[in-house]
């Protein structure tokens, strides 16, 4: 699975472990695992966006993207907006 690709970081595990998904087509295709301290540092919390370049099985690169960061955050607040409206349309 050599080549580069989306990955996102999913969540951080004790404080120690980050868990990116790798996206491909917007899917995510697989799971890797890396030591927090080697995420580019603004993206060492989770929902960071990431191109990651895999060699031989192994993650040889990472460079965080804030451009994407920033555009997913934005989606997903948005998203979260538009149920809330929802919920507080049945309340009434």
């Amino acid at each position: 699975m050599d080549g580069t690709y989306t990955g996102v970081v999913d969540r951080i595990e004790d404080g120690e472990i980050a868990v990116i998904l790798l996206e491909e087509d917007e899917q995510v295709i697989e799971q890797v695992n890396v030591p927090v301290d080697q995420l580019p540092e603004p993206a060492q919390t989770g929902g960071g966006v990431l191109s990651v370049t895999i060699e031989d099985g192994e993650v040889v690169s990472m460079e965080y993207r804030p451009d994407a960061t920033r555009d997913r955050r934005e989606s997903a607040q948005e998203k979260l907006d538009r149920l809330s409206e929802k919920l507080s349309d049945r309340e009434e």
